[in-house]
């Protein structure tokens, strides 16, 4: 090869080198813009790319139990009609993915619209409209969810505020059998007639319902939280006596406390707050028909608790209504072997527990001696450590100092079972955030 050939070659590779390095850098400046949400924040608010890989953690933002089949949609379902669920927030997130449940449903559920906005301000249906986003699932917008079955939509990027009301709204066209929902939800929705999923406005929305429908989980990529405290229990732990809308339950406050720890530089984890009440649950027994309606605690472990997005700690509040509810005297040794039970599937995937004691219930109807020696002996055993890797004592925060099998008057919502709000609170007050610190011990 001459010298002029060699120059020439050369010359051709420099410049082949030059074109290649200009492509690079303008694709990595465009993946670079939409990371950063420059060229997102030029799309229609009807944006369905789903999110980009991006730093931050997967964990519950807000969950629901599926709690039972809602009488009246055994035929019709809701076709026709938008749900517009309204949820809370415990942390904030980049981008935000939903499950839809069908458990209780005997025939396929056809989702063909779904969206996820924040609220225009609390208890409303109104939407912001420019964090309207539609949902997909596998890269469609329609998805059938069979009898029984789940579905987790894509992910999309929408910044998602802590402690907000979020908006997920669903239209199914057709009929489709029994609605799954949770109707103890303490917070307003909406419906509204025919196909209203991307109206940011309320103003179809003209029926509120106190259920939630469908919806069971919203989790959110984050960079608060690195984890999910998972709040199993039954009314007490649904606020079933809490303020309308007015995010009292105990889980609520907890999440409010450990996001002021923090601020205030205290080493407590950074954990999200989700909550798997279902009123009237028991640890032993489930309610009747296939899913039963109201799942024992043990039948439902798998799916409310472990299951849960990156779940790090569970607190257990479960116990009384296999008290209350047994037409026999229950048996406390049962009670505290199904809670056991829980406790090692916990531990075998990592889980820390964390089990609080009964609180009294003197006054109410189902009240009687034998029923209060029950749930002496039941906290006895908590109280011991043989049951949890740690104890919160609601029991003790609570009760009335002076009648201990009562609890105190400005705790008691009135039918001297459920917490006022101000009780509410106190039990999250009670809790030794250090405590949600580690992982599940070896078994009991």
């Amino acid at each position: 090869m001459t010298k002029r050939h060699g120059y020439a070659l050369l010359s051709a590779v420099v410049a082949l080198v030059v074109a290649l390095s200009a492509a690079i850098y303008v694709g990595f400046a465009a993946d670079k813009e939409n990371a950063n949400g420059s060229v997102a924040g030029s799309h229609a608010h009807h944006d369905t790319a789903v999110a980009p890989a991006s730093t931050g953690t997967w964990v519950g933002a807000w969950s629901t139990s599926p709690a039972a089949a809602e009488p009246g949609t055994e035929t019709q379902g809701m076709a026709g009609r938008s749900i517009r669920n309204v949820v809370h927030t415990s942390t904030g997130g980049t981008s935000a993915r939903i499950t839809l449940s069908n458990l209780y449903g005997q025939s396929p559920l056809t989702i063909t619209h779904a969206t996820i906005a924040i609220a225009a301000g609390e208890n409303s249906a109104a939407a912001a409209a420019e964090t309207m986003r539609r949902l997909t699932f596998g890269g469609g917008t329609t998805v059938v969810i069979a009898a029984g079955g789940q579905a987790v939509s894509d992910a999309v990027r929408v910044n998602v505020p802590r402690d907000t009301d979020v908006l997920v709204t669903t239209y199914s066209p057709t009929p489709s059998g029994p609605v799954t929902y949770h109707p103890r939800a303490r917070q307003v929705s909406y419906i509204a007639a025919g196909d209203h999923t991307e109206d940011p406005t309320a103003a179809p929305y003209t029926e509120q319902t106190p259920y939630w429908r469908y919806l069971t989980a919203l989790d959110v990529l984050s960079n608060e939280s690195a984890g999910t405290v998972v709040a199993l229990g039954d009314s007490i732990t649904d606020g079933i006596t809490s303020t309308m809308g007015a995010n009292h339950r105990w889980t609520d406050v907890l999440s409010e406390r450990l996001r002021t720890a923090l601020v205030n530089g205290a080493d407590v984890p950074r954990y999200s707050v989700v909550n798997e009440g279902i009123s009237g649950n028991q640890v032993l027994a489930g309610g009747l028909g296939r899913p039963a309606d109201n799942p024992s605690g043990l039948g439902r472990f798998g799916r409310d608790v472990l299951s849960r997005t990156n779940a790090k700690v569970v607190v257990i509040d479960l116990g009384i209504n296999d008290i209350l509810r047994n037409p026999r005297l229950a048996d406390p040794v049962k009670i505290t072997t199904g809670l056991r039970t829980l406790v090692r599937q916990a531990h075998a995937r990592g889980l820390k527990v964390i089990g609080a004691t009964l609180m009294p219930f003197e006054g109410h109807r189902g009240y009687t001696p034998a029923r209060e020696a029950v749930r002496q002996q039941v906290n006895a055993e908590i109280r011991a450590g043989r049951v949890y890797d740690a104890v919160v004592d609601f029991d003790k925060a609570l009760r009335d100092p002076y009648d201990p099998r009562r609890l105190r008057s400005d705790y008691d919502s009135g039918d001297h079972l459920h917490p006022s709000d101000k009780g509410y609170r106190t039990m999250a007050e009670t809790f030794d955030l250090r405590d949600l610190k580690g992982a599940g011990q070896a078994e009991l």
